[in-house]
């Protein structure tokens, strides 16, 4: 199979690939402006992407294409109705870097906890400061608020248990007897309920897809229910966050924040570019890094090759996110 990969990909994979006789191209510059050009003069039956954009409408101008693979678990970055539409499968890569995610996680709850980039900056600068940092509140016996627990969650909830923290998770695919199995407080899949859990919580981490139902869910009335002076952790996605209401968060209700993703962020890899969060005092910003380890990726790219491998072999996709589109389409 012809095999265009529009990102960066572990060269394992990329060697994997054609030892198994697939004819591989791989650009990591690639972006949604120049993608449908490398489409058009490649011509591959499988395109894969990372955090590349794939808008409709190169999605539309792809004759040929049988799938597009993202390799890793969030699809938002595809347009997967148009794919749909367009009779051709998207899969994604879950679970494979939900541990590189949940320490990312936990790292930035640490820094909301110990302000470590503070403490960097004023030593860059020549300050000796203990003073100002010499009291933290520590994160044994604080209650974790967890919302969404699929695979990145769960790997957030072992990492805090290890920390000795009281969990609370709030999951659309929560029980009793899962939660009794993870060691945490089932705190239900209602609004009301997510919203009553927050006053419970010393911190919060998000772990949730993007989609019409999640999309702006972290708004004022989230961030009115949270503790003064808590600490939020956003590592899925920007746009489930109203960042309008947590920067009044962070300014009037003390909250600290650790983001790893952001509303309008760039698709490029490279760029000028800011968000106005990470100029408030109590907010830690990383860019979109969750899933960038070596472990992580090694782990996407052998299931991307298997992917493909099934494809070949079977003409089925497995892993596919856009079943009911294609399913419309054909219908």
């Amino acid at each position: 199979m012809r095999v265009l990969i529009a990102d960066k990909f572990e060269e394992a994979g990329v060697e994997a690939l054609r030892r198994a006789g697939h004819e591989v191209r791989i650009d990591p510059d690639l972006s949604p402006e120049t993608l449908a050009g490398a489409i058009a003069d490649f011509g591959p039956e499988v395109l894969v992407v990372r955090s590349t954009k794939v808008p409709g409408d190169v999605i539309r101008g792809a004759s040929g294409l049988r799938a597009i693979i993202r390799a890793g678990a969030g699809y938002d970055n595809i347009d997967c109705a148009a794919a749909g539409e367009a009779g051709i499968p998207v899969a994604n890569c879950p679970g494979m870097n939900a541990v590189a995610v949940a320490e990312l996680a936990m790292g930035l709850l640490i820094c909301c906890d110990r302000r470590i980039p503070d403490q960097c900056e004023q030593l860059r600068v020549g300050r000796w400061n203990k003073q100002e940092f010499a009291r933290a509140r520590g994160l044994k016996g604080r209650t974790l608020g967890i919302v969404g627990v699929g695979a990145i969650g769960e790997a957030m909830i072992r990492r805090a248990r290890a920390f000795e923290m009281d969990i609370c998770a709030w999951s659309k695919h929560m029980d009793d007897e899962r939660a009794a199995s993870l060691g945490v407080t089932n705190c239900g899949e209602s609004r009301a309920e997510l919203l009553e859990m927050l006053g419970r919580c010393d911190a919060v981490s998000v772990h949730i897809a993007l989609n019409d139902e999640t999309r702006g869910m972290c708004d004022r009335e989230f961030f009115e229910r949270m503790r003064d002076g808590a600490y939020f952790i956003n590592t899925s996605r920007g746009a489930v966050v109203d960042e309008d209401a947590l920067a009044w968060a962070v300014r009037d209700k003390g909250i600290r924040a650790g983001l790893d993703v952001y509303c309008d962020q760039p698709s490029t890899k490279r760029c000028e570019w800011t968000t106005p969060l990470a100029q408030l005092p109590g907010v830690y910003t990383t860019h979109h890094c969750g899933a960038s380890t070596d472990q992580a990726q090694l782990a996407v790219a052998e299931e991307t090759v298997r992917l493909i491998d099934v494809l070949a072999r079977t003409g089925r996709l497995e892993s596919c996110v856009n079943e009911s589109q294609l399913a419309s389409a054909a219908g």
